[in-house]
């Protein structure tokens, strides 16, 4: 009897310890059969995701309900960001990666809050895709008055090539450029402010050549430098978090065919970006990385292939948790007092 209620006890203990740190919630989507890459809101209740199958939904009553907005055939979006309820953009991973995609347009935009979606123009060498965007705000005085300048920042792509597209200037015109001589392949960017930020990417386009990169920029993405490099092959890191100006998370993704190589790992930085340390996440050769976000420098989380895991110190343990599978995105808010979250993969969950 002893030994039963033992055991009794200790999945009851496990079982509340996975309640209580499982704050996320599944929403009601619409069923896509693989990964989707990325969610974007401006508030508690509006917000934007896409997928591969040419489709951007919209929801304004936090994702109880969904509105498909477009449904472009030929059209992989993989990442969207807004500047306000009106002004969007919408990134696309271009031709010759992925079977049935034709649309060759690198960059959508919306003036109506994504009613109609029309080619954002750009100059510069030709983009083949993009895999991530990020807007920074930045306070300015404007004839005696408070007012706000809006810089719009886009990376990509998987499997190369490497480049960016930026506007200074809210989207109303656009620059590109190569970031080949940096890398071969970008996933994400994070901008801590018009200056300075930071991109995922890899060494090589050959996966079991590359290196996992995590770039670094002070002159608003004019020049990159490397500021961390895996030392192991079939690497890239994937996502970027910074809870905080100084402590910053990023995953990085193994594609190493043996099974035997099983050890998952995520980098931290807790100065700002100059330096990154290596810290296990799981052992599973399947756990292969994908989105991350963070409540604040300690709390936070990591989707991968199967499962999600969390911390709550800053990523010296992690405990699984349930984000569904192939967790790409995470976007973690706070606005009034109050934190709040959404996250995108194979399914919607909302924190």
């Amino acid at each position: 009897m002893k030994k039963i209620f033992a055991i009794s006890i200790f999945t009851l203990f496990a079982s509340y310890t996975f309640c209580q740190t499982a704050l996320w919630q599944k929403l009601n989507t619409e069923a896509y059969p693989g990964k989707q890459d990325d969610i974007f809101f401006i508030d508690p209740n509006t917000g934007w995701y896409v997928n591969g199958f040419g489709k951007i939904f919209k929801t304004t009553d936090g994702g109880v309900s969904w509105t498909k907005q477009i449904e472009q055939k030929g059209t992989f979006f993989r990442c969207i960001a807004f500047i306000d309820g009106l002004r969007g953009f919408a990134g696309t991973v271009g031709t010759d990666y992925f079977p049935n995609v034709t649309d060759t347009m690198p960059l959508y935009q919306t003036f109506d809050g994504g009613k109609t979606w029309s080619p954002a123009p750009y100059t510069g060498p030709y983009v083949k895709g993009l895999c991530a965007i990020d807007i920074v705000k930045e306070q300015y005085i404007n004839h005696g008055q408070i007012d706000f300048k809006y810089h719009v920042y886009a990376v990509g792509r998987v499997g190369s090539p490497a480049m960016a597209i930026t506007s200074h200037d809210g989207g109303k015109t656009f620059v590109s450029k190569s970031l080949d001589e940096a890398a071969k392949m970008l996933f994400d960017i994070r901008m801590l402010d018009k200056k300075e930020g930071f991109a995922c990417a890899a060494t090589s386009d050959d996966i079991t050549q590359s290196n996992a990169l995590i770039l670094h920029t002070t002159d608003g993405g004019e020049t990159w430098h490397n500021v961390y490099q895996s030392s192991r092959p079939f690497e890239t890191t994937w996502k970027i978090a910074f809870p905080s100006r100084q402590v910053g998370y990023a995953t990085i993704q193994s594609y190493n065919p043996d099974p035997e190589v099983a050890q998952q790992r995520i980098v931290k930085t807790t100065d700002g970006g100059k330096t990154w340390q290596e810290l296990p996440l799981c052992t599973d050769a399947q756990a292969r990385e994908f989105g991350v976000g963070f409540i604040d420098e300690l709390h936070g989380f990591v989707g991968t292939m199967n499962i999600g895991y969390e911390t709550t110190d800053g990523g010296k343990s992690w405990l699984p948790i349930d984000l569904g599978r192939a967790c790409n995105k995470i976007r973690i808010y706070h606005t009034d007092g109050k934190t709040w979250g959404y996250a995108i993969g194979v399914g919607v969950y909302k924190m």
